[in-house]
């Protein structure tokens, strides 16, 4: 008799669909999910990953939530921005994002940098997106989310003062 864990992917007889969040299912004896809006997702076991099959898109899951992968700055930009817009909807302000440290190559040509001066002495250059300061993630070894997840905002209660976050398009 076959074990019945061994007839599906390796996240089990169904997952929620990273776009829409629905559950589907998983297509029994193969390594792929079936959404029937976004279509097909293999499940690498491999690697852990899963991957939507008409994009390329490969994405990777933390505490039951997917996260995708990105590999072009625009993707994690505008990621971070829908979750500013969020953030402004349900009453707070961003006041920091922390980015994934394995994004820190693929960031650095966006980011705004700016160069504080006093008295003719320059400091660090402080690195900003959306208007917010930028820290990138201690390294996954450290804090093994950072491994997976792309960002986090921190927060506090209160609408943006200059409400910077329009200057994705720019």
């Amino acid at each position: 008799m076959m074990n019945p864990g061994l007839q599906y992917p390796i996240f089990g007889p169904e997952i929620q669909c990273p776009h829409c969040r629905q559950t589907i299912p998983a297509l029994t004896l193969t390594d792929t999910y079936l959404c029937p809006r976004h279509g097909a997702f293999e499940a690498n076991p491999k690697t852990g990953e899963l991957i939507h099959l008409q994009s390329g898109r490969h994405w990777r899951r933390w505490n039951s939530e997917w996260y995708r992968q990105h590999t072009h700055p625009d993707g994690i930009r505008f990621e971070i921005h829908e979750a500013l817009d969020k953030l402004y909807t349900q009453g707070y302000r961003a006041t920091r994002v922390i980015i994934a440290r394995r994004y820190q190559e693929l960031m650095s040509g966006y980011l705004e940098r700016s160069t504080p001066w006093r008295s003719g002495q320059p400091e660090a250059t402080s690195a900003r997106l959306y208007g917010l300061p930028v820290e990138f993630s201690p390294e996954p070894s450290e804090d093994p989310c950072w491994e997976v997840i792309n960002f986090d905002l921190e927060k506090e209660p209160g609408v943006p003062v200059r409400y910077p976050y329009f200057r994705l398009f720019e």
